[in-house]
C-alpha cells in the first residue's frame, strides 16, 4: 500500500533527488515558496527534505536508499515511518495561504530605504527600513529615538516611501586624527 515518507537529502539536493525519484515512476512531493529576492524563483520550504508516496512492499527499501542525493529515509526503530496523507493536504494548503498573503504584502523598500510611519504611536517619524522580521507582515525599522538608532516592528502598511525633495546624501566627514592624538593631515 503506497503511503507518504519523509525523505532526508544532502543540501541543495532536494530537486535532483525528486527528479530522480519521478523518472522511477515515484511520486514527490517538494513543498516550496518564492524566494526573498526574486518573485520568480522558488526555494524548498523545507531544506534538505522532500516527501516520496511509495510502497515498499512493491518497491524494495534498496531502490530508494541508493537514489543519488538522498542521505537517509526517515525512521523510527529502523522503519520507515509513514506521515499521514492528512498532513501533507495541509502543508499543500498552509503553503497556498502563506504565498496568497505575501502576494498582497508585496513592498518595494529595500534594506536602508527612508521610511515614513503613517499611522500608529511613531505616526510621521522618519525611519530606516531595515528588513522583513516575521514571514508576514511585520517588518523592522531603525528609528532614531532620544539620539539612539532603535530596532522597531511594524507592520508593513504603516508605511510610506519617503524622498525629500532636492536633498543629497551629504558627504562622509573627513577623520581628524588616527587615534591617540595623531593629526591627519590632508593635501587639497
Amino acid at each position: 500500500m503506497e503511503q507518504w515518507y519523509t525523505l532526508h537529502t544532502k543540501p541543495n539536493a532536494e530537486y535532483e533527488c525528486a527528479s530522480i525519484l519521478q523518472e522511477r515512476g515515484i511520486h514527490t512531493y517538494l513543498p516550496e515558496i518564492k524566494t526573498a529576492h526574486s518573485n520568480q524563483e522558488r526555494e524548498p520550504f523545507f531544506p534538505c527534505y522532500l516527501f516520496s508516496k511509495i510502497d515498499f512492499e512493491a518497491i524494495g527499501l534498496s531502490h530508494i536508499q541508493w537514489t543519488p542525493g538522498l542521505r537517509r529515509i526517515v525512521t523510527f526503530d529502523e522503519q520507515p515511518t509513514p506521515i499521514p496523507a492528512e498532513v501533507i493536504e495541509l502543508i499543500q494548503k498552509k503553503l497556498r495561504e502563506f504565498e496568497a498573503t505575501q502576494q498582497g504584502l508585496a513592498h518595494s523598500f529595500k534594506k536602508g530605504d527612508t521610511v515614513k510611519i503613517k499611522e500608529g504611536p511613531f505616526q510621521d517619524m522618519l525611519a530606516v527600513f531595515d528588513g522583513p522580521s516575521t514571514p508576514s507582515e511585520r517588518v523592522q525599522v531603525l528609528l532614531d529615538i532620544l539620539g539612539n538608532a532603535n530596532r522597531v516592528q511594524v507592520d508593513v502598511c504603516q508605511l510610506e516611501e519617503h524622498a525629500e525633495k532636492g536633498s543629497e546624501p551629504q558627504p562622509k566627514r573627513r577623520r581628524r586624527s588616527r587615534g591617540q592624538g595623531r593629526t591627519i593631515r590632508y593635501s587639497d
